[in-house]
């Protein structure tokens, strides 16, 4: 079974945690899994430390994004692929897997579409176009580059940092990046790791949704959730058999997402 696991930032704010390790340790002998990590309060906090203060912009649909000037990408990459990405490699490897970290430059795994502009809604509300800076969104993923390395038994852990068309490192959505690398890659499943139990409507768990059910229902939940679903949603119209959104924090949360327990499951039926 090749399954793609996106673990939030969220998750990682302590360490990577053990439960998860112990999982993914226990399923990859029989299992290809590839692994997206996130990171973003991670980059807000080195920013910070390095005197660079962030901008956070918002959608006219809601979305709320990190605004990524060329300074802010650099730090962006540095935190992504130089610090979490071989913190993950050194905390499954401890458990004896062979994991491997990657970002998009790297064999030009992931191809991005910089945005040369974003419409956002500015602090009176109004729909004003500023420049995109250096965002973007994937558009190829190298998935012979992950097959080889899924086929040779390694574990490919992948920062959310694309490549552009000149060459220039682009801060992708790490969610739609693991979308991207599922559905490019024809993986049976898909899960989205975080610190909750999955989406939530009226103060109750949604058990499974098919994609346009996930879509319609976007406007009603809070913009972190808000891309889990839009990108669980996309994987599946894209031909992956099932997207799973659950928490990364239990015991086996990897084995207990794969089996329906405590989650959202996104499918066709």
């Amino acid at each position: 079974m090749k399954i793609v696991v996106k673990i939030g930032g969220s998750l990682m704010k302590e360490g990577v945690p053990p439960g998860l390790v112990d999982d993914v340790a226990a399923l990859a002998p029989s299992n290809q899994i590839v692994i997206v990590h996130g990171g973003g309060d991670a980059v807000t906090q080195y920013a910070a430390r390095l005197g660079k203060e962030q901008r956070f912009v918002v959608s006219p649909e809601g979305m709320r994004s990190r605004y990524t000037d060329r300074e802010t990408v650099e730090i962006y990459q540095m935190v992504m692929s130089g610090l979490l990405a071989k913190r993950l490699v050194l905390a499954f490897g401890k458990a004896g897997v062979k994991g491997v970290s990657l970002a998009g430059a790297d064999g030009q795994l992931l191809l991005g579409k910089r945005k040369t502009k974003l419409v956002i809604v500015d602090d009176r509300g109004r729909k004003v176009a500023i420049e995109g800076g250096y965002t973007g969104k994937v558009i190829s993923v190298n998935s012979s580059l992950l097959d080889t390395l899924l086929s040779l038994g390694y574990v490919p852990i992948v920062s959310p940092v694309a490549v552009g068309e000149e060459g220039e490192p682009l801060n992708v959505d790490g969610d739609r990046a693991a979308s991207s690398i599922a559905g490019k890659g024809g993986a049976d499943a898909v899960v989205f790791l975080t610190n909750v139990d999955g989406l939530e409507l009226d103060e109750r768990l949604v058990s499974r949704l098919t994609p346009s059910e996930a879509s319609s229902v976007l406007p009603k939940i809070g913009f972190g959730m808000q891309k889990k679903v839009l990108a669980a949603a996309e994987s599946v119209e894209a031909g992956v058999k099932e997207a799973i959104i659950c928490s990364g924090t239990r015991a086996g949360p990897l084995t207990k997402a794969l089996a329906h327990d405590t989650c959202t499951v996104i499918s066709a039926r």
